[in-house]
């Protein structure tokens, strides 16, 4: 346990290193949900009372935090294929380094990064008149991480699969406009048609969407708390096995 903490600490040191030395891609990730909350906000105000809430950003901001997570950990893999191609997997191979930590340490550096983006968002949010309970932005904040987390691990685990630019891309580009639609992240899907609305039932970062509202709004014991965190814990689970996976078949 010890070995694995050391060898997890010491790829997540390198990885923050190589991230401070160019933060652009931090940055970027950032300026599109907070982008989304200055413009898109304000139009939620006059219609806010139709979604059965009160408050626009208190709606609003929980959704910007799991698009936080999903989209800017999707890209996460990217760097690893230019590790791949600069021979660092392959130095990394002959090491008696543990296979799991090599993803762990990098998953370690993408939760920081999406840790520090997401306090960022939601101090946006409280200085434009949010009013979430501090204990469920602590909650909602989590339910960032544990989806964020597991899209950073299929991430890298799908780039170390097809270790191409060209492959991934398009993809990921694929995956993430139903999950945009579908998911309600910028406007519930109970005001669309029935049918819409039943599709998405069957997309799990919806559910993940409706529990960090219902936690943001104070609703702690709701069904849809249960079935965000739920589906949040599966995601990352799965995620992690995934990578770890494909880590030591690559390593092997």
């Amino acid at each position: 346990m010890t070995t694995f903490v050391h060898d997890s600490f010491i790829v997540f040191r390198r990885q923050l290193r190589m991230n401070l030395r160019n933060p652009a891609w931090v940055i970027i990730g950032m300026l599109q949900p907070v982008m989304y909350l200055l413009l898109f906000g304000p139009l939620l105000k006059p219609l806010i009372s139709q979604f059965g809430a009160t408050n626009a950003y208190t709606f609003f901001v929980p959704g910007m935090l799991i698009q936080l997570g999903i989209f800017g950990a999707f890209f996460a893999g990217f760097s690893l294929i230019g590790e791949w191609r600069e021979g660092v997997i392959e130095a990394e191979r002959v090491t008696p380094a543990s296979r799991t930590a090599l993803l762990v340490g990098r998953l370690t550096r993408d939760l920081l990064q999406l840790f520090v983006q997401a306090i960022i968002l939601v101090v946006l949010g409280y200085a434009l008149g949010m009013t979430a309970s501090f204990g469920g932005m602590l909650l909602g904040v989590l339910l960032t991480l544990l989806i964020g987390g597991a899209c950073a691990a299929a991430s890298n685990a799908f780039a170390l699969t097809v270790k191409s630019e060209d492959v991934m891309a398009p993809v990921i580009n694929m995956v993430m406009m139903p999950v945009l639609l579908l998911s309600g992240i910028l406007l519930p899907m109970t005001i669309g048609p029935a049918w819409l609305d039943r599709a998405s039932d069957f997309m799990p970062i919806r559910h993940v969407v409706d529990a960090t509202r219902d936690v943001f709004g104070g609703e702690f014991a709701s069904s849809e708390v249960a079935w965000g965190t739920g589906w949040a814990l599966v995601l990352f689970v799965l995620a992690l096995w995934w990578g770890t996976a494909v880590f030591k078949r690559e390593n092997s």
